[in-house]
């Protein structure tokens, strides 16, 4: 006599699991805002990333002091110790490489760097940073453009050699070739690099031609990151979007600056996938700041999930083999006198 066996159809459930967070690690850039740096630390702070602060040498003593107080309460936020920073010139870049080097050499885990100033707020919520960066895996984003053909207008700043002191720029600028086989590249200051970009810029020694010659250019911290991932392997990783919300406004002598945002930008910082905005001053307008706040408190909870398959196969002895099949998923104020130098934005 023969038993009948029933084999039960293949089933599928699904089930969420969750999926790791790449970890951030922001530079963030502090002069005079104390109060907004503290908001702004709140609005990003999570546990798994870490926090570099740098206070600007000339910020006041109760700015740094209550600053300093403030970062004591958390353990993945550093200070960097404090360098004098020229506006223009190329030790806004060294603020930046220093800032890099000190998270590298901590041996901390994070995946990307993001550089702020304690004038920028965030446009969206953590788990939609997380997010994004989790599906841009290897592409780091900062605004492109190439020098000699989109901006001929800024080619002073390189074509001139700048001489930086403590104070500012001394002497005349004087004219000088520019780098052989090299293509100039000018775009902004705010990025968002992966760990690896980051090791390249800080140790690789393809680096080092670059650094010579920016460091005697006119507002470097806007062009030397672009023309060194340009002219390098890292091209094809480049996105040209910052990720920023910027409005920008004419300016006699820097020809552009940005607008600091107000309650009548809202429409404005609301459109786009952009993450940050700036810049905000919270003594001109600081109820767009808490509208911000509420807008990131409200923001629907993402699925960071895949989806996994369970086959249940009955065997022939009755005994249930469980087999995991896991669905394929894809994880990416110049100084007064350069101001005749028409160093537009």
């Amino acid at each position: 006599m023969t038993k009948k066996l029933h084999i039960a159809k293949k089933q599928s459930f699904h089930f969420n699991i969750p999926k790791s967070k790449p970890k951030i690690a922001y530079f963030i850039l502090a002069h005079r805002f104390p109060k907004q740096f503290r908001r702004l630390f709140k609005t990003i702070y999570h546990p798994g990333n870490h926090y570099l602060i740098h206070i600007d040498q000339e910020s006041d003593a109760s700015t740094k002091k209550g600053i300093k107080a403030f970062l004591e309460d958390y353990s993945n936020a550093y200070i960097l110790r404090s360098e004098n920073v020229v506006c223009g010139g190329y030790s806004r870049v060294q603020s930046e490489i220093n800032g890099m080097k000190y998270l590298l050499k901590r041996c901390l885990k994070w995946d990307f760097f993001i550089n702020l100033s304690d004038q920028d707020f965030p446009l969206k919520s953590n788990n939609f940073i997380f997010d994004f960066l989790g599906k841009n895996i290897g592409k780091n984003f900062m605004k492109i453009a190439n020098q000699i053909r989109d901006r001929p207008d800024t080619m002073n700043r390189i074509e001139n050699y700048f001489h930086e002191t403590d104070i500012g720029f001394s002497g005349i600028p004087y004219q000088r070739s520019f780098m052989k086989n090299v293509t100039p590249y000018i775009g902004g200051q705010w990025m968002i690099l992966t760990r690896t970009c980051c090791e390249f810029i800080c140790y690789n020694p393809e680096v080092k031609k670059f650094e010579d010659f920016y460091h005697n250019i006119w507002l470097a911290d806007e062009s030397f990151f672009q023309t060194v991932l340009m002219n390098t392997s890292f091209k094809e990783t480049i996105v040209n979007d910052d990720k920023r919300a910027i409005i920008w406004m004419s300016d006699e002598g820097m020809k552009l600056k940005p607008k600091t945002l107000t309650g009548s930008d809202i429409d404005f910082l609301m459109q786009g996938d952009n993450l940050f905005a700036r810049e905000f001053d919270e003594n001109i307008d600081v109820l767009v700041l808490d509208f911000l706040e509420e807008s990131i408190k409200t923001d629907p909870i993402l699925n960071n999930s895949i989806n996994i398959d369970f086959n249940l196969i009955p065997t022939l002895n009755m005994d249930t083999k469980k087999s995991v099949v896991l669905s394929p998923e894809t994880i990416i104020n110049p100084p007064t006198q350069l101001r005749k130098l028409n160093g537009n934005k």
